[in-house]
């Protein structure tokens, strides 16, 4: 069963922008990281948030993607802007309850949500 539940899947035109929301990651988690699966393509790290909150990203997200945590909310968000059809995949939200680092690695991360679909037509 799902310990996270990711929202804010879609659709999109290329250059246009989708918000993603994670809840349920609780006050205590450290780490979190957002991954995505494209079809026929292996889960990869797109972005992830360390226990003080600096974020990280793939080369292929930076400057159009931003990572935050409301930790008061419990919930992690993923602003995606200027999408491309490149973008397209499932999105998954990942938290390590114990983390102090982040690490775009999928066997890093204990918690996982069933993931919401994005896609970007061009």
């Amino acid at each position: 069963q799902a310990q996270l539940e990711e929202s804010g899947g879609g659709s999109a035109q290329a250059g246009g922008s989708l918000r993603l929301s994670c809840a349920g990651s609780g006050s205590a988690v450290r780490s979190m990281a957002w991954f995505r699966q494209a079809a026929g393509k292996e889960r990869e790290g797109v972005a992830c948030i360390d226990s003080v909150g600096r974020p990280f990203y793939v080369d292929s997200v930076k400057g159009r993607f931003t990572i935050s945590r409301d930790s008061a909310k419990s919930t992690l968000y993923l602003q995606m802007n200027s999408l491309q059809p490149e973008d397209t995949g499932q999105y998954y939200c990942a938290a390590d309850p114990d983390g102090i680092f982040c690490y775009m690695i999928p066997g890093y991360y204990s918690k996982w949500g069933q993931g919401t679909q994005v896609t970007v037509s061009s």
